[in-house]
């Protein structure tokens, strides 16, 4: 057999060997821990593995105009942080503070202003990239990871031009990212020389600015912490107890607010009362993001379900207009968006639930 098959065969043995290596390692993995999950697919890792660093690894192809942004912006952007990002009294503005000279520094002489009144976005952020990554993973609000790459890009370029970064003819894209970096107010903002990150990848010989000491004698009693949810606010997503893997130290708390047994006839008269005792349909208000912007109990960004069932009871078709269509001046000037991804079995229960009709 000459050198060179020899060679060949080697070569083969060892990639055959480093296969069933992996595929030992992985099977490995999901045995030392029987009856909790699986090892993740290549498809599921993929569909999490969506990050965007500051280098623009990672950033996908595509492309968005200023003009196509501020279509997306108005319909699903603006209810909550307004139509020029000036926001409202919920949400911190996203827009304003910097200044042309900044752009050409790369410093935000506002950030130093004591007298200014408040901190936008633009004025802290000096990468692009995290922009683009925060849109594209959990916006917008209602329904995060439903914009496209191409809506990504439109929205940022539109968020650009706001900022006066950008003309209002500008196009973003993969290929012209690092030229707007580039021009970010607050590019040279940041600093790694703090030493919070372990290792040498972003700079050499960083020192922290404390150096705390360990107490080893003379100590106090152990602090115990135990964190607890609001009275009012414990209900806001059922159960959690019923939540929790029977395994590891934190189990949840009882959270589902049951009430004492009532006899039948105070039960019936406080179920047309208060709608909202009733079977609450968690999995619909979990699932099209209801408990982001309305509590149980209390308003978060919107008024809470009790509110709004006191308010509108019986009316089942004018609840089911509005959780459908959206509206705005009912509960004050923070405008609610459309729902379009509640399929009408859902809508209906939810307007069952809320006018008093539904179980």
């Amino acid at each position: 057999m000459s050198s060179s098959r020899k060679a060949m065969m080697k070569t083969a043995a060892l990639l055959l060997s480093g296969v069933c290596a992996s595929a030992a390692s992985a099977q490995g993995t999901a045995d030392r821990f029987p009856g909790v999950g699986r090892n993740a697919t290549s498809k599921e890792v993929a569909a999490w593995d969506i990050d965007v660093r500051p280098d623009f690894k990672g950033l996908p192809k595509g492309s968005g105009s200023v003009e196509k942004g501020q279509e997306v912006w108005e319909a699903k952007c603006a209810s909550c942080h307004g139509v020029f990002g000036e926001s409202n009294e919920v949400f911190s503005p996203l827009i304003g503070g910097t200044t042309k000279d900044d752009i050409k520094t790369g410093n935000v002489a506002r950030l130093k202003d004591a007298s200014f009144p408040g901190r936008t976005t633009f004025m802290k952020v000096p990468t692009i990239s995290t922009v683009w990554d925060y849109i594209n993973r959990a916006m917008p609000w209602n329904a995060p990871k439903s914009l496209s790459h191409d809506e990504v890009y439109a929205v940022t370029a539109y968020m650009l031009n706001l900022a006066d970064i950008v003309p209002p003819d500008f196009t973003l894209s993969d290929k012209n990212i690092a030229e707007v970096q580039a021009k970010m107010p607050n590019r040279n903002g940041m600093t790694t020389h703090h030493a919070m990150w372990p290792g040498t990848d972003f700079v050499k010989n960083a020192r922290p600015d404390t150096k705390a000491v360990a107490c080893m004698k003379d100590c106090g009693p152990e602090p115990q912490v135990r964190s607890r949810l609001p009275d009012h606010a414990s209900n806001n997503h059922g159960n959690l107890v019923d939540q929790n893997r029977p395994v590891g130290a934190q189990r949840g708390m009882k959270t589902d607010g049951k009430p004492a047994a009532v006899p039948a006839a105070t039960a019936a008269s406080a179920a047309t009362a208060k709608p909202h005792a009733a079977a609450v349909p968690t999995a619909i208000l979990e699932k099209n993001g209801c408990v982001a912007c309305h509590g149980m109990e209390q308003k978060i960004v919107g008024p809470g379900f009790r509110e709004i069932a006191s308010k509108h009871a019986g009316q089942t078709d004018y609840l089911l207009g509005k959780i459908k269509n959206g509206g705005t001046g009912v509960w004050g000037n923070i405008p609610m968006p459309p729902q379009p991804g509640l399929s009408d079995d859902e809508a209906k229960s939810l307007a069952n639930w809320l006018a008093g009709s539904g179980k």
